[in-house]
């Protein structure tokens, strides 16, 4: 056995002892690097003793080395039972090590010479990009789902008079065109008949609509606003949209065609 042998075996107690002080103090995301470390050291043991090269000529170092990477695999098997406790037992079973005690850990005599080892075999499955995807839809679709479950409604505004209320005139349209505003990613232009000739009113639901879902229907708005620029755009009212518990926007309209200009009662 050559020093470099002597220490791999040291510098994994030394592991040990920080993984176990972080386990004991809660320092979770130290210990698994510490965990990872393990593995580093056995990289870096292949990679320095290259016994694919010393095979050529000394094939007793070579069984050393392989006696070597066996018994830090083992530990890894031990010290990630913490954190991957099926992979842990996956490749103990491998090793066939037996039941895992973290006593192991930092031990070189974990599987003894002349054991006949278990059928290798993939510690992890490999993850397409199209598994991935359909598990962030899913859980982005679980988010949403929340949102609406525990949707709680705004408190209402305070009273405003009746008189208050009537100076708002709120009608219905039939919008004639729309289509995106350039440079401006919410934003809508519309062209609506208003029942007393045609406006421009642009709206930010454009991260809720297709321009062409909304051509042909019935909205209602705010016909009586000032006049307000938008991008360069006049602005005359201002189309209603419910906000829902996703923070979504649904434009409103009457439930059943009505003459364009009607007014909302």
């Amino acid at each position: 056995m050559q020093p470099i042998d002597e220490q791999l075996m040291a510098d994994v107690h030394a592991v040990k002892v920080s993984l176990e002080g972080n386990l004991d103090t809660f320092h979770f995301r130290e210990a698994l690097k510490d965990a990872m470390e393990v593995a580093r050291l056995g990289n870096k043991y292949l990679q320095e003793t290259e016994p694919w090269k010393v095979a050529k000529s000394d094939m007793a170092r070579v069984a050393t080395i392989l006696n070597r990477a066996l018994q830090l695999c083992a530990n890894i098997a031990v010290a990630f039972e913490p954190f991957l406790p099926f992979m842990s037992e996956k490749l103990a079973k491998m090793l066939c090590m037996g039941k895992l005690e973290w006593a192991m850990l930092g031990s070189d005599e974990l599987i003894a010479a002349g054991s006949e080892l278990g059928q290798p075999e993939l510690l992890f499955e490999k993850i397409d990009d199209a598994t991935i995807q359909g598990q962030l839809d899913r859980l982005a679709r679980i988010k949403e789902e929340n949102k609406i479950k525990n949707f709680k409604a705004a408190p209402q505004a305070e009273d405003v008079d009746f008189d208050t209320f009537m100076k708002a005139d709120l009608r219905v349209g039939t919008v004639l065109e729309c289509e995106k505003v350039p440079k401006a990613d919410k934003l809508l232009k519309f062209l609506i008949d208003d029942g007393l000739g045609t406006r421009t009113i642009v709206s930010g639901i454009a991260k809720y609509y297709q321009p062409e879902e909304l051509v042909g229907k019935q909205v209602c708005f705010i016909a009586n606003l000032p006049p307000r620029k938008l991008k360069g755009i006049v602005s005359q009212g201002m189309i209603l949209s419910a906000e829902n518990a996703d923070g979504s926007l649904v434009v409103m309209g009457p439930s059943a065609p009505v003459v364009p200009g009607a007014q909302v009662k």
